[in-house]
């Protein structure tokens, strides 16, 4: 047998083998180990210097240097940093420093955020720093938890983590609290039996303990049978290491705008060359002619005033508890289409409560929720007279859970239960120290209940040893012979077992967790409370049926119906069976069919995409079918937000497009995500989201803002080069800084602290892969830029020609570009809407800046200061109201294209 042991021992331990399959004793023999004396510490050291430490793999973060490089990785800062390059070798170095510090601005900005969060991989690391107690060479030791190798006897108690994967050959009313894991609402049943057919999922191995999983009751041992890397968690860090995260909706938008830009400059600069060489021009003035081109074809504010915005919606949201670790998860939030929502903790309060007690005579519901201890009783049917008393007696008495200042100790579906003994009056204490303990019977899997052997006094005021039992309904029902209602006696028959069975499945299907509890009254005389307690639990009297759920938020369902509203569509992907689910599904509202996880997984790929629409509830979901879930929406076209807290949630998480872990959640659950969520609160995502929508749809009025100076800075620079006006250089560059910097900039602050439109949260979702481009803005700012072009153009012509200067001319084209750019600011806040109505002036901000702006406007040809530095010159009031004409033009053109818009608009609906 050693030979063979040593063979199976030397691979590495992994949770692909069939452990839960072989009984305690095959399991031991395939590992080669004496459960009495356990490994020695001799093999334990080979086994580790072998096969490495109990430990998952560390994700290293990049050297500081390095993730500075890496924000230069996007288009318009490597554009950016080529500008300031090309105006070092000509010698502009005031435009070289500002473009230099732009960049690092932009850098320091998204280094700051990304420096706020670790990495997944390393909390799982974290998670193992723990000890284990083991036996080795016949004795117990507590040793590192990272210490542990394949083959290792652990003992594990209450309080206990679990520090490996492991086969249990030894079970004391052994309860393991694997939601984190599985997302399973209440602590497993833990045993030794052999489990048969397929394989199970983790959540229902219910005679294996998994790494980092608490022990919440009784005691056991485990063979170890995986460790790090090859346990169940260290599967799901492996899921965490190949999944990919998105490139934000946004980031993707700035990408391909900076290439078009680029390109476009790029162009007109190659007919500046040609034409200009054409006309014998000299190189020096041609390449001061493309800096300035180049610098005005690049929106130099634009990084900055999108991090600024971004910077400013993040802070207002982690003041509504949503912490955003990202800047680009900001805007992500704007796209979402699809929720993918964990149910326990996340849309349930994930603390069990008693809702009905059914007894043979009489129902009762139950109000309050969680652990709360307000809330009442109510006889709901029955024609007893007696109160609820003794009907719950047995929750009380057969239970190890104690209420401490209104907190619950111990195993939390009992702890539900002391509550429910709260809300019917009885005094706990008092009634457990009427009742002695002699005896326990603690839970197990294979019997399903829990039964205490205490001292009581009969009605007869006789002594007795009295059996208080509560467990599965079956269990307790096979051992009944009679019910007890209202105190009385009365012999069980078949009617009796099937309206209690009929009971149970109304609750069941109703997604309640059904308990039953019954008493037996014993002579003090024939008990052995050293003897088989088991064979004492016969003949029982049945008291009642409790029903209990882990209940919905209390704004878990308005929030829901606010998602639905905007057209968010909310799915419920749970650990948990499909009928508890569902059950929670319709109280919130929440449609669509329930399937289980593995039922999903096993369809075809065009199965899944043709059904996924019409699946509203997942169950019993492993950490691939969540992440299968996130990927099938994706292929549809959704933009798909993860929730969850668990370790088992974190590769979904990181695979959506906007993962969102819960702060009272795991930290792998947190590191993975992009948003986390303080208050754990469904609502809060929905605030989220709707910030999201109003950050973005604002970001969009500035892109069409900025769209509309480049293309007019582009086609000035082209037909001023073409048509030979002012030698191709419409503006100085100095003209150029100040249009971006002082009216771009401070207009894009303006439009992105905008208010919010209205009926945003009634759009729907802008569809994944949508460009900001559309149509319609293609159109708008073509037209406005090429009448903007004309009019400056005609501007410096009409001052060459009417005032002998071309000077004269770019002064009253620049001061007309300024109060052209008021107008457009006003333009760009909506595609269809009119500004000529009151709601044009609801933003103090934009009308700080509009006033503002015209001041400056006027200021650049008057004051000595401004002329010196933008190289204007003075300009009388007569030519003044040349560019004030610029600007009404332009302002009635649009209000023209505007009408023929919402005129096609009301004829095609």
């Amino acid at each position: 047998m050693t030979a063979r042991s040593d063979s199976v021992a030397e691979q590495p331990g992994s949770s692909e083998n069939d452990w839960y399959a072989r009984t305690p004793q095959e399991a031991l023999a395939a590992l080669g180990v004496d459960p009495a004396v356990g490994l020695s510490a001799a093999r334990a050291a080979q086994l580790l210097t072998s096969h490495g430490p109990n430990a998952l793999p560390a994700e290293k973060r990049p050297p500081a240097w390095r993730r500075f490089l890496a924000q230069y990785r996007s288009y318009m800062q490597l554009v950016l940093l080529a500008a300031a390059i090309v105006s070092l070798l000509i010698k502009e170095w005031t435009t070289a420093i500002l473009l230099i510090v732009l960049t690092l601005l932009n850098a320091v900005v998204g280094l700051r955020q990304e420096g706020k969060a670790e990495s997944a991989m390393n909390a799982l690391q974290s998670m193992m720093k723990a000890t284990a107690r083991v036996r080795r060479d016949g004795s117990e030791a507590e040793i590192p938890a990272d210490q542990l190798v394949v083959g290792d006897i652990v003992l594990i108690a209450a309080g206990d983590q679990v520090a490996a994967d492991g086969r249990i050959i030894e079970a004391s009313a052994l309860q393991i609290d694997e939601s984190a894991l599985t997302g399973e609402s209440v602590p497993a049943s833990k045993g030794t039996g052999t489990l048969s057919g397929p394989r199970p999922a983790p959540g229902d191995r219910t005679n294996m303990a998994f790494m980092n999983t608490p022990v919440t009751h009784g005691s056991g041992v485990l063979v170890v049978t995986a460790t790090g890397a090859g346990t169940e968690v260290g599967k799901i860090s492996g899921m965490l290491s190949a999944t990919k995260r998105e490139v934000p909706p946004l980031t993707r938008e700035l990408n391909t705008l900076t290439l078009w830009i680029t390109g476009a400059a790029f162009l007109t600069m190659v007919v500046m060359f040609a034409l200009g060489r054409q006309r014998d021009q000299a190189w020096d003035v041609l390449f001061v002619s493309a800096v300035s081109l180049a610098i005005a074809a690049i929106p130099e504010a634009l990084p900055t005033v999108t991090q600024a915005i971004l910077s400013v919606g993040s802070l207002n949201l982690a003041k509504r508890n949503a912490i955003v670790k990202e800047l680009p998860s900001v805007e992500t939030l704007a796209f979402t289409s699809a929720i993918n929502s964990d149910k326990t903790g996340t849309l349930t309060m994930n603390q069990m409560t008693a809702v009905e007690v059914v007894s043979p005579t009489d129902r009762y519901t139950v109000s309050g929720t969680g652990y709360g201890l307000a809330g009442k009783i109510h006889h709901a049917a029955g024609s007893s007279s007696a109160g609820i008393e003794d009907a719950v007696l047995p929750y009380v008495v057969a239970s190890d859970a104690k209420l401490v200042d209104g907190k619950v100790v111990g195993d939390p579906t009992e702890g539900a239960l002391l509550v429910l003994a709260y809300k019917a009056g009885l005094d706990i204490d008092g009634t457990r120290e009427g009742l002695p303990r002699l005896a326990t019977l603690p839970f197990d899997p294979d019997y399903k209940l829990m039964a205490t052997f205490n001292s009581a006094v009969d009605a007869s005021g006789r002594q007795v040893v009295r059996c208080f039992v509560k467990g599965a309904v079956p269990a307790v029902l096979e051992r009944a012979a009679t019910a007890s209602p209202a105190g009385r006696t009365t012999p069980s028959d078949p009617g009796l077992v099937a309206r209690a069975r009929t009971q149970s499945e109304r609750m069941g299907g109703a997604g309640h967790r059904v308990m039953a509890a019954a008493t037996r009254d014993l002579d003090p005389a024939d008990f052995d409370p050293d003897g088989d307690l088991l064979s004492y639990v016969t003949e029982l009297r049945m008291t009642s049926l409790v029903g209990m759920v882990d209940p919905p938020r209390e704004d878990a369902r308005a929030a829901v119906a606010g998602a639905q509203a905007g057209h968010i569509r909310v799915r419920m992907v749970t650990g948990d069976d499909v009928t508890t689910g569902a059950a929670i599904a319709r109280q919130l509202g929440i449609p669509g069919e329930a399937v289980l996880g593995a039922d999903f997984a096993a369809m075809s790929e065009d199965e899944q995409l043709a059904r996924i629409d019409g699946i509203g509830v997942v169950g019993r979901v492993a950490p691939e079918h969540k992440v299968l879930l996130a990927d099938t929406l994706k292929k549809k076209g959704e933009v798909v937000a993860m929730t969850g807290d668990g370790v088992n949630d974190a590769p979904a998480i990181k695979a959506a497009d906007i993962g969102i872990a819960m702060g009272s959640g795991t930290d792998v659950a947190k590191n993975a995500g992009r948003m986390i969520l303080s208050d754990d609160d469904f609502a809060t995502i929905v605030y989220a989201v709707e910030q999201g929508r109003r950050i973005y749809d604002n970001l969009t009025k500035y892109i069409r803002f900025v769209l509309l100076l480049l293309v007019t800075f582009v086609l000035t620079f082209l037909g001023a080069t073409v048509f030979n006006i002012a030698a191709g250089e419409p503006f100085t560059p100095p003209q150029v800084l100040w249009i971006h910097f002082v009216v771009n900039a401070t207009f894009g602050f303006a439009l992105g602290f905008d208010r919010e439109s209205p009926g945003l949260m009634r759009r729907r979702p802008r569809p994944r892969g949508e460009s900001v481009l559309t149509r319609s803005v293609l159109v708008t700012v073509g037209l406005g830029g090429l009448a903007i072009t004309v009019v400056l153009l005609g501007l410096i012509e009409l001052g060459q020609a009417h005032f002998d200067s071309v000077r004269t001319g770019q002064s009253i084209a620049f001061t007309a570009f300024a109060l052209c750019l008021i107008v457009a600011a006003f333009e760009c806040r909506s595609e269809t809407d009119s500004v000529l109505t009151t709601s044009t002036f609801d933003s103090k901000q934009m009308n700080w800046v509009a006033l503002a702006q015209f001041v400056l406007a006027v200021l650049v040809t008057q004051m000595d200061g401004f002329r010196r530095i933008l190289g204007t010159t003075e300009i009388n009031a007569r030519q003044f109201g040349w560019a004030l004409l610029a600007a009404v033009a332009l302002l009635l053109l649009w209000e023209l294209g505007k009408l023929m818009a919402r005129t096609r608009a009301s004829r095609s609906a």
